[in-house]
């Protein structure tokens, strides 16, 4: 997909949110879209690029509201700062690497969402079961095994 489509599709995507299109928005989602698994530090590293003066908090603001809209999705491993990714509306799970914290989408593992199904929900009605599997990735393996 090219600039102007991602560009294009981004401010569709806002507006169907409800969402003001901004410069700020826009950027945020282009820089999450893509590029695996990042925490506010990094957007904003990225959108200083094409937005110098953009603050961190700025960032932590459209980052929430964008999270609010399920524009983009917000995991919290264990022992890691927040970590933003732009693939929503599936009930996909996260391994994470034990040593570099190398973070990956792992599909559904059984069936259909929620994935799991516990013995005993307590009453409530689930509809989201978030899986973190841990391990070493593929380099750390090699430099282990190195």
């Amino acid at each position: 997909m090219d600039a102007e489509t991602r560009h294009d599709d981004a401010v569709g995507r806002l507006r169907a949110a409800g969402l003001k299109v901004t410069a700020q928005r826009l950027a945020v989602l282009d820089a999450v879209g893509g590029h695996g698994h990042l925490d506010a530090e990094a957007v904003h590293s990225r959108v200083t690029g094409s937005l110098p003066g953009t603050s961190l908090q700025s960032i932590y603001n459209v980052l929430g509201a964008l999270t609010d809209a399920r524009l983009l999705r917000r995991i919290e491993p264990a022992e890691s700062p927040a970590l933003y990714e732009s693939r929503t509306g599936d009930n996909h799970h996260h391994v994470v690497c034990t040593s570099c914290r190398a973070v990956a989408d792992v599909d559904c593992v059984v069936g259909e969402p929620p994935c799991l199904a516990p013995s005993d929900a307590s009453g409530f009605a689930i509809h989201t079961a978030e899986v973190t599997f841990w391990g070493l990735c593929a380099d750390c393996q090699r430099e282990v095994a190195g």
